[in-house]
């Protein structure tokens, strides 16, 4: 496995983490389609969570939110949408949050951006 998804796979590991600890509960996580990727589906009290997650050691390339460019966040809503097309959830109450994993060697800060997109 590459660093890079070495690394990302660490941040998703720890976002999961994260948001189980405030009392999320984890859906599913990597759901793929052909649209795109969803990182992590929660359920947030009443509300379905789609969960961009992005994963960075240094700034050196902005913040990890930036990558979640207007391309990016066209193929995550047509996946989402194909998401509750395809489990029958479309009357469901939806929320997009993006989570900022920054890792330095053993050391990790989480930020969670809630209604983000």
């Amino acid at each position: 496995m590459y660093l890079r998804h070495e690394l990302g796979k660490n941040g998703e590991n720890i976002a999961t983490e994260y948001l189980k600890s405030i009392g999320y509960s984890i859906v599913e996580r990597n759901y793929i389609a052909r649209q795109g990727e969803i990182d992590i589906v929660a359920k947030d009290k009443n509300e379905l969570v789609f969960i961009e997650v992005k994963t960075r050691s240094s700034s050196q390339y902005g913040r990890p939110a930036d990558a979640v460019n207007f391309i990016k966040q066209k193929h995550l809503i047509s996946t989402i949408k194909y998401y509750l097309y395809s489990k029958h959830l479309e009357n469901t109450y939806v929320r997009i949050d993006i989570i900022e994993v920054y890792l330095s060697k053993n050391k990790y800060t989480v930020n969670h951006i809630k209604q983000a997109i």
